[in-house]
């Protein structure tokens, strides 16, 4: 079963980057907050996050078919969910030591938007407002825990692991000041891969440019960029939105189906080490576990 879900969540973002569109550089609007589920009003988070906003609804809220019905209301006949996923732990006991084990279970469902559904009883209209209120964009950056060193005037942006400093050019070499923030919380997402942080194997581990761990951590810098934009009520591109980048990212989604969503999970998982958030476990979400490092790699841009 895993198989076909990460399949399938691939393949609904591969058609998206084969148009054109890169649902990570759409951050969802501070204003309404992020998707979340009508019944329980919990946030939705990971891959999740960038599959609903690509369905390009005004209102924040979704519910699967059972919530519609359970609510006296219907799905309009043709409507089209999309499908959410999350970890369940399950514990088993080990075959050799007896021992309980907690083991990672992935499940998923289909939901609609509210805007797709007819006769919902509720005790008043859904309130669309921020759920975790809007977070000055120097907020963020002043009260990140661990917050490595921050050295401004340097040719490009970059992210030293041996150092464990972020470089980046002077404010005013910015265009806008949504530029400045967003190539910074790019740089502090791959900060918090530093073994003193979230000692993620995707930076800690020497890979070359191309490699599968680059791709990743670049993919995890991007969305985790994307989440902290969000936060404050920005939106940047961080990358070169060119054929060729597109190409790349289809390509390694090709070589490996589960890609996109352990990176968007460790991306989430970043954004919260910079907001100081401790996530809920039981809200819709996909978390991944991380690899012991080896070696640092001399910089991430």
């Amino acid at each position: 079963m895993n198989a076909h879900v990460y399949e399938q969540i691939t393949e609904r973002i591969s058609t998206l980057l084969a148009q054109g569109a890169v649902p990570w550089q759409k951050p969802w609007e501070a204003r309404t907050g992020l998707p979340r589920n009508l019944v329980t009003k919990k946030s939705y988070r990971g891959i999740n996050v960038f599959l609903l906003l690509a369905m390009s609804y005004e209102s924040p809220f979704w519910l699967t078919f059972r919530q519609a019905l359970q609510l006296g209301g219907s799905v309009r006949n043709g409507e089209k969910s999309c499908p959410v996923i999350f970890w369940k732990q399950m514990t088993i006991d080990d075959r050799e030591s007896g021992e309980p084990q907690k083991i990672p279970l992935l499940r998923y469902y289909h939901v609609f938007n509210v805007v797709q559904c007819d006769g919902l009883k509720i005790d008043s209209e859904p309130v669309e407002q921020t759920v975790n209120g809007i977070i000055k964009p120097d907020e963020i950056v002043a009260h990140m825990p661990q917050r490595p060193e921050i050295k401004h005037g340097m040719s490009r942006a970059f992210y030293s692991p041996r150092e464990d400093c972020v470089g980046l050019p002077v404010r005013e070499r910015f265009e806008r000041a949504e530029g400045y923030y967003a190539t910074l919380f790019h740089e502090l997402v791959h900060a918090t891969g530093h073994e003193s942080r979230l000692n993620r194997a995707t930076l800690t581990e020497k890979s070359g440019f191309g490699s599968n761990p680059y791709c990743k951590e670049e993919l995890i810098a991007e969305m985790g960029a994307a989440f902290l934009c969000g936060q404050a009520d920005i939106a940047e591109r961080t990358i070169d939105n060119s054929a060729a980048y597109l190409r790349g990212w289809l390509e390694q989604l090709r070589n490996d189906k589960t890609l996109i969503v352990q990176a968007a999970a460790q991306a989430q998982k970043a954004a919260d080490f910079i907001l100081g958030i401790v996530p809920d476990e039981s809200v819709a979400s996909a978390t991944v576990k991380i690899t012991p490092p080896s070696q640092l790699v001399e910089a991430c841009a």
